[in-house]
């Protein structure tokens, strides 16, 4: 399944994850202010990904 994912969709699909998981501690350690922010990041992070394979895409045609 993960073999149609190139090492850029890896990397960002990690770096999503690992944003989500981070505003999560941080939301549940009290600083909602900063979960809040850093939970942003996450489909910013995914729609650059969507971003990077449309201009990939346009590339090939």
């Amino acid at each position: 399944m993960f073999k149609k994912f190139s090492l850029t969709d890896k990397l960002l699909f990690v770096a999503a994850f690992l944003s989500l998981i981070f505003s999560e501690i941080t939301f549940f350690r009290g600083q909602k202010q900063e979960a809040i922010f850093v939970g942003i990041w996450v489909p910013s992070i995914l729609s650059f990904g969507i971003y990077l394979k449309l201009i990939g895409s346009t590339k090939n045609d």
